[in-house]
C-alpha cells in the first residue's frame, strides 16, 4: 500500500522561483508557504502592498528565513498585470512555476472590471491568461526541472458548460454560480490549450 502524499514530500525547491498569484489567502497562501518551506523564492503579487506583506510575515512567521517578494498586482486591471508582468521580466531571470490561483466566486450582482469585462471572467480567466502570456519568455527560459504554469480550476467546471462564444462576458443573462462555473471550465480548457501548444 502506497504512504498518502504530503507536503514534507515536496522536493527541495531551492534556486527556483515561483509567482503565486491569490496567495495573500486559501490555497494560494498555503502554495506559497510551502513552496517557501521548500526553499523556493516566492513572489507575491496582490491588489495592495498592505495584502501582499501581510501574507509575507504571516509566512515568515513559520519560514523565518523564507526568500519571498511581495509586488502590486490586480488581476482585475489588464494595465496591472502587465506592469507586474514587466517588472518579472526586467531582470531577465527564469521564473520555474507559476500558480494561476487568485479568483473570485459567485458575486451576487453582475459587476465589471475597470476594463469593461464581468469581475469573476476578468480576474479568474482573462487577468490570469494576459499574465501567462506574458511571462512565458521567462518560464521558457526556466532550466530543468521543467517549468510549470498551474491554473487552478475546482469540480464547479462540470456545471459551467456548454460555454456560448457570443457570451462570455454575461451579457444576456447572469446568475452568480453559473458564471463562476464558466471560468473554471475556461480555466481547464485554457489549461489544455496551453499544455498542448508548449508541451
Amino acid at each position: 500500500m502506497n504512504k498518502p502524499w504530503s507536503t514534507a514530500d515536496i522536493p527541495s525547491q531551492a534556486g527556483r522561483r515561483a509567482v503565486v498569484t491569490g496567495a495573500n489567502s486559501g490555497i494560494g497562501w498555503h502554495t506559497a508557504l510551502e513552496l517557501a518551506r521548500a526553499g523556493a523564492e516566492v513572489i507575491i503579487p496582490a491588489r495592495t502592498q498592505a495584502k501582499a506583506d501581510d501574507a509575507c510575515q504571516r509566512i515568515r512567521a513559520l519560514v523565518p528565513d523564507a526568500k519571498i517578494v511581495t509586488s502590486i498586482m490586480d488581476l482585475t486591471s489588464l494595465t496591472s498585470v502587465r506592469d507586474f508582468a514587466a517588472q518579472q521580466l526586467a531582470d531577465q531571470r527564469p521564473i520555474d512555476m507559476l500558480i494561476n490561483n487568485a479568483g473570485v466566486m459567485a458575486l451576487p450582482r453582475r459587476k465589471l472590471s475597470v476594463d469593461g469585462f464581468e469581475l469573476q471572467f476578468a480576474t479568474n480567466v482573462l487577468g490570469h491568461f494576459l499574465l501567462t502570456g506574458l511571462l512565458l519568455p521567462a518560464i521558457l527560459r526556466a532550466p530543468a526541472p521543467a517549468p510549470r504554469v498551474v491554473t487552478v480550476s475546482s469540480a464547479a467546471h462540470m456545471r459551467g458548460g456548454p460555454v456560448p462564444v457570443t457570451d462570455l462576458n454575461s451579457e444576456t443573462s447572469y446568475k452568480p454560480i453559473r458564471a463562476y462555473a464558466k471560468t473554471k471550465l475556461e480555466n481547464l480548457l485554457f489549461a489544455r490549450e496551453l499544455q498542448r501548444r508548449a508541451g
